[in-house]
């Protein structure tokens, strides 16, 4: 009888519950349990395997450029990162009030890596999120256009709860890009959440954007309720090497 349950689980694709009785079974504990217990405990089971395969998917499609994690971040007091701060953007609260994180500093500051360690927390706690280099975005996007698939590329885009764009201003914007980019900003304008890093200050992203209506419209909506992060020191690349070496 028990096989055939566990043959049934698996057809029903109940693996985590499936995994649970198998277990009990095998180590004897199925009497341990009142029929109460064992079914709460088969449930949870279900539950946690169901969550934690939600949150490996959306670690997967996220595409982040580094595995990070909160608990790794470097709060050494010369980068002028405020642990409370972060702690504060760790709670992704931001994300329900549809705010946006603005991270600046010089190359190889760890920029990137605070980003990603904000968007692996998010996809932990079941929010959509997606990473992108911003220049090979809006070169994709381009290359979308002509091939037809835009607008399934930008509804994609609209639908992640978080948008992490990394690398921001290395490259002008060309009028393409540019308006690219004022149509992703205004779909998520109160929508949703954007972290944008940038070795350039905020203050000279106008010149950049290129285009001044373009720019005033597009910065007006990332700076309005923006947490900023302006992180200062040595690069990290550079103390790593120094550490290994």
């Amino acid at each position: 009888m028990n096989e055939s349950t566990l043959e049934k689980m698996k057809k029903m694709k109940l693996f985590g519950m499936h995994n649970a009785f198998k277990t009990s079974i095998e180590s004897g504990k199925t009497e341990d349990y009142t029929s109460d217990e064992m079914v709460g405990y088969l449930i949870g089971s279900e539950w946690d395997d169901r969550h934690n395969r939600s949150i490996a998917r959306q670690l997967k499609n996220a595409k982040f450029r580094y595995k990070a994690s909160m608990e790794e971040l470097n709060y050494a007091t010369d980068r002028n990162l405020d642990k409370n701060q972060i702690m504060r953007l760790g709670e992704c609260t931001f994300l329900n009030k549809h705010e946006n994180v603005l991270i600046t500093g010089s190359t190889g500051i760890g920029k990137s890596y605070i980003a990603s360690a904000l968007g692996h927390q998010a996809c932990s706690m079941g929010y959509r999120v997606m990473y992108h280099n911003t220049a090979k975005l809006m070169g994709k996007l381009k290359i979308a256009k002509g091939e037809g698939s835009y607008v399934r590329e930008i509804a994609k885009i609209e639908r992640q709860n978080l948008l992490i764009l990394d690398d921001f201003g290395l490259q002008p914007f060309d009028s393409q890009s540019r308006a690219i980019l004022m149509e992703i900003i205004e779909d998520r304008h109160g929508n949703a959440s954007t972290i944008i890093t940038s070795q350039v200050p905020v203050k000279e992203w106008y010149d950049i954007i290129g285009e001044q209506t373009v720019a005033d419209a597009i910065m007006d909506r990332i700076i309005h309720q923006a947490h900023r992060l302006e992180i200062k020191g040595e690069s990290m690349r550079k103390k790593i090497a120094k550490l290994a070496a």
